[in-house]
């Protein structure tokens, strides 16, 4: 074992975030993955040797993501799965159009944020960052389910965020029908996003399940902290000047995805974790850290699942589908 992988003196093997191990014949999907956070997962695990799936509902985004990704690594082997997870109708399709026998992770990154009002849905009538951030991955899960199973160790990773720590979850108004306030209604969905990895985790267990389902988040991710990965990406000198102070407690969204990429390959992780960055939960290589709070709260993690199968229509009978009891 090289002294990369070694171990430290904490008893866990080092890991280098620069020189992540070999993936080769592995298949990767990242919803999201034609920009931020998704786009350098993708970036990041192209360059394993792993097949890597870029879920995006945009072509000419994701064209762009994959021809940066080629001018990175020259080998990659990534390609782009159309993929809306504001449309519940299209999900099965799209992962049937995935066209393989396994998957060895899915990262669930797609996300929208809203920053003004008015309130929006999903042509399904859901909120429309409750409806896609939480119940597109919670849906789209289930129908993933029979490929993470077929895989030696499949792995769910699920992206929360920092702003979710704040939050509390309203059971009785998820979509936000009584009280939407933008910052808050995404801080919600991405709470959910993260119980539902929790819960996922614990029916999985009980289940017997070889597949596990983790938790990553980035910390603080700063376009204006990012290199330039163009035309995905384009940071500006001034930009990058202005941004230094800042770099002193938060870091790009190239760092922000070290802890989903180490949550994807890590022989080391197990379910039910949570990894993000070393510095205050904020900035730097990636470590697991405590599950704590509110998060623990399994009673609210078990109604949110029940309230998410009502809303998705989510089959119980799918591998280890959603709804699995």
């Amino acid at each position: 074992m090289s002294s990369r992988s070694g171990p430290s003196r904490s008893g866990h093997h080092r890991w280098d975030v620069h020189r992540p191990p070999p993936a080769r014949g592995r298949t990767f999907l990242v919803t999201g993955g034609n920009a931020g956070i998704g786009y350098f997962v993708a970036e990041q695990l192209a360059g394993t040797g792993a097949t890597v799936v870029l879920g995006s509902r945009s072509p000419d985004k994701a064209a762009a993501a994959l021809v940066s990704i080629r001018s990175r690594v020259p080998s990659a082997d990534v390609r782009h799965l159309p993929l809306d997870l504001a449309d519940p109708a299209s999900l099965k399709t799209s992962v049937d159009s995935l066209d393989v026998d396994r998957l060895d992770a899915v990262v669930h990154n797609a996300g929208v944020a809203l920053d003004d009002p008015p309130r929006r849905e999903t042509a399904h009538g859901d909120e429309l960052m409750f409806g896609t951030n939480h119940l597109g991955h919670f849906l789209l899960t289930q129908w993933l389910a029979p490929l993470l199973a077929a895989a030696p160790a499949g792995r769910v990773v699920t992206v929360g965020s920092f702003a979710a720590k704040s939050e509390r979850l309203d059971l009785a108004d998820l979509q936000s029908t009584e009280d939407y306030r933008p910052k808050r209604t995404y801080g919600r969905s991405k709470l959910a996003q993260m119980y539902f990895g929790l819960e996922l985790d614990r029916r999985l267990r009980a289940a017997n399940s070889t597949v596990l389902s983790v938790l990553a988040h980035p910390g603080g991710a700063l376009d204006s902290l990012t290199p330039s990965r163009p035309p995905v990406h384009v940071r500006t000198a001034g930009a990058r000047l202005r941004a230094l102070p800042a770099g002193l407690l938060i870091q790009g969204k190239e760092a922000g995805a070290w802890p989903a990429v180490r949550a994807v390959l890590d022989p080391e992780v197990r379910g039910g974790q949570l990894w993000g960055p070393r510095v205050f939960g904020l900035r730097g290589r990636p470590r697991a850290e405590p599950v704590k709070g509110h998060l623990t709260d399994t009673a609210v993690a078990a109604r949110l699942w029940d309230a998410s199968c009502e809303l998705t229509g989510a089959d119980p009978a799918l591998g280890f589908g959603p709804c699995l009891r």
